[in-house]
Formats: structure tokens, C-alpha cells, sequence
């Protein structure tokens, strides 16, 4: 049987299909995204500049010699899903390789104080405290992980933050893939940033 072939949307058809997505994005109480003919203009969108791309749109590492030394803390979280069978091994401490929180406690702390050597443009920083901590909810099928890290510097320590719980639960995936083929990493998340 012959296939049909499909006839292509009308030109004034698609600029009605790329306007109602657009109202989606930026809906009409943003009129400065717009043209006067109610279509929306992509030109008119500010887009904030990407601080790791030089003028030529190449990457660089941001200078912040002239930045203040401030206290600077970061909170991240993220969540490991795991069959309940897994959970109830690794509370019984049962997993073949050893303890599974105590090994990603020492990974993600480990992993924070090398972000800078991880992440191509990310300055080295010398951080002064990190902390993983875990928590398994009710529902015994997840471990939710958050880490924090201080340091006294010229930009912010997120990234430690968010790569100590990523290797942190890298690690709790390590330890228990032989038990576990159904593991899942989850909402790996900055939750706040502060400096004084």
C-alpha cells in the first residue's frame, strides 16, 4: 500500500502553531515579547549572558580576582530510588561491600573538595566544611540525600554541593548494583545559596 503523503501546515497555519506554543512560554502579560501583530518575536526575549562564554562564544574561566571574600554556604539534595529489599539490606548493613552510607558519606565529601578538578571552568576552592547526610522516608523506596558546603572565597561553592550529593549517590549505586538493577538517580538540586 502506497503511503499518503502529508500535506505540509499552511505558512500562516505554522506561525499560529509557533505562537500559541509561544503563550505557553511567555503568555501575553509579557506584551514586550511581541510584535504589533501579536506574533511572537524570538528577538525580543532578553537572554541573560552565559558568564563561562567570552565575547567570541567560546568557553572561559570567569576572572573573580576582583570579588570580595565573603562566607559562602550552598545546600543541594538529590534522591537514589531503590527496590525496598535494597533498603532493608543496606539498614541491616548486609550489602556485600561494606557500609553503603558510610562509603558515600566519605565519597561526596571527598568528591566536593575535588569539584575544581572535576568541572573543566570551575575554580578550585579551598572549602572549610561539607556535610552529606542521608534520610529514608516511610515509603522505604528512595534515599534522600543533601549535602552543604562552606568556604571563605571570591565565588560560590554550589557545585560542591551538588557534586557531593551526585557522587554520593553514585556510590550507594556502586554498592548495591549487584542487588539492584532497578536503581534510578533523581532530582539532583541546588536548594539554596547564601553569602554574608
Amino acid at each position: 500500500m502506497a503511503a499518503i503523503p502529508l500535506k505540509p501546515p499552511e505558512k500562516s497555519e505554522f506561525k499560529d502553531q509557533v505562537y500559541r506554543r509561544a503563550c505557553r512560554f511567555y503568555p501575553p502579560r509579557h506584551p514586550e515579547y511581541f510584535c504589533s501583530t501579536r506574533r511572537f518575536c524570538p528577538k525580543n526575549v532578553p537572554v541573560k549572558q552565559l558568564t563561562h562564554l567570552d565575547a567570541r562564544g567560546e568557553a572561559h574561566m570567569v576572572d573573580v580576582s576582583a570579588k570580595p571574600i565573603m562566607r559562602r554556604e550552598a545546600v543541594a539534595r538529590g534522591e537514589i530510588r531503590l527496590q525496598r529489599e535494597t533498603i532493608r539490606l543496606i539498614e541491616a548493613e548486609q550489602i556485600a561491600k561494606g557500609n553503603v552510607l558510610a562509603s558515600a558519606r566519605l565519597a561526596g565529601i571527598m568528591a566536593a573538595k575535588k569539584t575544581g578538578e572535576l568541572i573543566p571552568l570551575c575554580h578550585p576552592l579551598p572549602i572549610t566544611h561539607c556535610e552529606v547526610n542521608f534520610q529514608i522516608p516511610r515509603s522505604q523506596d528512595r534515599i534522600v540525600i543533601t549535602a552543604s558546603a562552606k568556604v571563605s572565597a571570591p565565588t560560590g561553592v554550589e557545585m560542591e554541593a551538588l557534586v557531593a550529593v551526585s557522587m554520593a549517590a553514585l556510590t550507594i549505586y556502586d554498592m548495591c548494583k549487584a542487588v539492584d538493577n532497578q536503581m534510578r538517580l533523581t532530582d539532583v538540586k541546588l536548594l539554596s545559596k547564601t553569602k554574608s
